[in-house]
């Protein structure tokens, strides 16, 4: 029965690292067209990250990207007034807010145990949402959810698009959020030809 038990659980881990392979190595990340609205998580990360989301959300023609729904940190209220002058009178959105996964100057040790709160609060957000993409610039703010929504693909739990863009002042080296997300993120967008290919493969240079 142990002999058993193990073999099963190597089979399973097998399995668990060919899906995580293919999501990363194989998997075709060509554009994909829609026909219809999808459903579009916007992750904003405060202060000029959220400035530089925001500027990108007005320039998208909202009515494919709907409904949608924006995610700040708890501490982080400005955030949610700048949504909602954006939005102005739309209805197709929400606002959710999520604990941040570290503060401003706070330790990176602490912020281990702060990551792990953080990824299990978003556990039940993105099991709720189930957005089809998901929108991210950074900082720490939308590693726990592009972490869970990566888990939940390779466990076919659910299938979305996960755009990481590296933030306008990263001209030579990434973020620490973007050397996180750099394999985990379906697209990795970047404002800088230096982070782009040759040198960083995935990158795309807008």
């Amino acid at each position: 029965m142990y002999v058993r038990y193990l073999l099963f659980l190597a089979f399973a881990c097998i399995l668990v690292l060919a899906r995580i392979f293919y999501l990363i190595f194989i998997k075709s990340k060509k554009p994909i067209q829609r026909s219809y609205a999808i459903k579009t998580m916007i992750i904003l990360g405060s202060g000029g990250h959220t400035a530089e989301m925001l500027r990108i959300v007005k320039h998208l023609n909202i009515k494919n990207y709907s409904p949608r729904i924006y995610i700040h940190a708890q501490t982080d209220k400005l955030s949610v007034e700048k949504v909602k002058d954006l939005e102005g009178s739309n209805r197709d959105y929400k606002i959710v807010a999520i604990y941040r996964s570290r503060e401003v100057l706070q330790s990176y040790f602490t912020s281990i145990w702060t990551t792990i709160f953080a990824t299990l609060n978003s556990l039940p957000i993105l099991w709720r949402e189930n957005p089809e993409l998901i929108l991210c610039n950074g900082p720490g703010t939308c590693v726990p959810l592009c972490v869970t929504a990566f888990f939940f693909k390779v466990l076919f739990i659910a299938e979305n698009i996960t755009v990481f863009i590296e933030s306008f002042c990263r001209v030579k080296t990434f973020s620490l959020t973007g050397k996180i997300l750099y394999y985990l993120a379906d697209y990795i967008i970047v404002q800088w030809a230096y982070l782009s290919k040759p040198k960083y493969k995935r990158s795309i240079f807008l």
